[in-house]
């Protein structure tokens, strides 16, 4: 079989090993295809695997010889299914690998946000501490979770484990989901409707998968219901949030701060209003990417194609 990996660099940059699919085919391995050299790379492949490029109807219909595509990430968006799935083609993702990553990582931006420890480490280091006449000095509020409500929409795995994480801090957690599981709630842990969530939270998180009926979820329509105050963390989606309505929030002080994994359009743009809000913090869509969790997805990643050679889908979607 003649496997193509048409942006490995992402998920390997040097300190993995694609040994496992070496395994199971002829692999040539890219680490970034421009879209012009889509076509031409998979032309003859039997199984794609792909990251980010896409994956389009009239890429199908230029490359006959495709058996199958394998996603190297949750989000499937990239690949048209419907048209994979008219020619018999099954798409697979890799739906959990991240779970505990992702939840860090959260948890580690509201902290960051609480405590400015990264501000503050560099203005040691910049002398401000060995000049200052006190014992000690912070240019930012410091703030406390313990008491405090986390609400989180979306309550699936990474959901769930960021709950678990703030009620370690003391804090309660609400959630909202389309899909109750009611085994879920505890004293510190229930569900509730979207309103009372963001009325009622002091942080609220973003777990959620985007939909056409959750695009732009967190407007200026819905920020207005928040608290004073609020904090909002979004390890999801970029598009679950109208960027130029969260930069206003943050201006006029609405929203104590934020701080974002994800943007709409990804490397994020230079005129992005996110750029110039303050009290934001943004970073590069790393939450999924320690070792341990690109491990894991390389091995659920070789063990769907195994599975499809030897006569099964596993992890399909559409």
């Amino acid at each position: 079989m003649k496997i193509i990996v048409l942006d490995g660099y992402t998920l390997n940059p040097g300190d993995l090993s694609w040994e496992g699919f070496e395994k199971l085919g002829d692999l040539t391995v890219y680490e970034r295809t421009p879209a012009d050299q889509i076509i031409p790379r998979i032309m003859d492949a039997e199984a794609v695997i792909t990251n980010k490029t896409p994956i389009t109807r009239e890429t199908l219909d230029a490359c006959p010889g495709i058996r199958y595509i394998g996603v190297l990430a949750t989000g499937y968006n990239i690949v048209d299914v419907g048209a994979a799935a008219a020619r018999g083609i099954p798409v697979t993702n890799i739906p959990t690998y991240g779970t505990a990553a992702v939840a860090q990582f959260a948890i580690a931006l509201l902290l960051e946000i609480c405590h400015h420890v990264g501000e503050h480490g560099e203005r040691v280091k910049n002398g401000e501490w060995t000049r200052c006449p006190d014992f000690c000095f912070w240019t930012s509020p410091l703030v406390e979770l313990s008491g405090k409500v986390l609400g989180i929409i979306g309550f699936g795995r990474i959901g769930r484990a960021v709950a678990k994480i703030a009620v370690a801090l003391g804090m309660k957690a609400l959630a909202f989901d389309t899909y109750q599981d009611l085994s879920c709630e505890t004293d510190d842990i229930r569900y509730t409707s979207l309103d009372v969530l963001l009325a009622e939270s002091d942080v609220i998180s973003l777990h959620c998968p985007l939909t056409p009926e959750n695009t732009g979820m967190i407007n200026a329509a819905s920020i207005a219901k928040m608290k004073d105050g609020a904090i909002l963390i979004n390890t999801s989606r970029g598009l679950l949030i109208n960027e130029a309505d969260l930069a206003a929030a943050l201006r006029s002080g609405k929203l104590a701060g934020a701080a974002v994994d994800v943007v709409s359009g990804e490397p994020i743009r230079a005129d992005n209003p996110l750029l110039s809000a303050p009290n934001i913090i943004i970073t590069p869509h790393i939450a999924w990417a320690p070792k341990e969790s690109r491990e894991r997805l390389m091995d659920i990643a070789v063990r769907n194609l195994k599975s499809f050679l030897d006569g099964t889908v596993e992890n399909a979607v559409g």
